[in-house]
């Protein structure tokens, strides 16, 4: 099994879409928790105290790493052999169409843009919350608690320039999830004539949802900063 995972096409193309379904999943809930800090910033905290440095949020922590290691390792190996033999193919699919032909053949170039948010996003909130709390500390460099996240986020998105970062990786994330969605179930056998339409709606769905929920969160405490500065 572990040879037809690495030294197979199929096998590594279906390690991509595994791992790719537990991050979309992911996201979907993390998007779901931020929508949360516009309805309550008590409700938002209390989420986040749960996930603190827990045992369960350490483990599932590093389950996620796990698997955007993995799903990105595998895309540049795929991209590799890929171009190797066949040029300058850059995604393994068998099916385009106008309108996803972009995503199709930038999904590298995207994927480079989610790491790069990825490490942003870890450098502002992470390194600030669940790392601070590891460490022993009462205070991130804020001068918060690592448990208050909504008011965290009051502090990153009332700079313009993160807003902006912010929304070019939620773009990003839109392109490759429109995409990555609907070619997951494709390598699984599921891109017949009926099917293929049904999952390029969901992946368009899903992907509108993850852009939406984490945009708006960017963009309406931006707002909120510029009303509270005004006063």
């Amino acid at each position: 099994m572990g040879c037809f995972l690495t030294n197979s096409s199929l096998g590594r193309k279906l390690v991509m879409s595994i791992s790719g379904c537990f991050l979309v999943l992911f996201l979907l809930f993390h998007m779901s928790m931020n929508v949360v800090a516009l309805i309550s910033a008590e409700g938002y905290n209390m989420i986040c105290g749960f996930l603190g440095a827990n045992w369960y949020a350490l483990v599932a922590t590093a389950v996620l790493a796990l698997g955007v290691l993995v799903h990105f390792v595998y895309a540049f190996w795929l991209t590799y052999q890929n171009r190797k033999a066949r040029g300058n193919v850059r995604y393994a699919v068998t099916v385009t169409e106008k309108g996803v032909d972009w995503a199709s053949k930038n999904m590298l170039v995207l994927g480079i843009i989610v790491i790069l948010g990825l490490a942003l996003h870890m450098t502002h909130f992470w390194s600030k919350m669940m790392l601070v709390e590891l460490m022993g500390e009462h205070v991130n460099s804020e001068g918060l608690a690592p448990t208050d996240g909504a008011a965290l986020i009051r502090v990153i998105f009332s700079q313009w320039y993160n807003v902006v970062l912010y929304l070019v990786w939620f773009a990003a994330l839109w392109f490759h999830l429109n995409h990555g969605v609907w070619s997951m179930f494709q390598t699984v056998g599921w891109a017949n004539d009926t099917w293929l339409p049904r999952l390029k709606l969901v992946a368009k769905v899903v992907s509108g949802l993850i852009f939406l929920g984490f945009a708006v969160v960017a963009v309406v405490f931006y707002a909120k900063s510029l009303c509270c500065g005004c006063c």
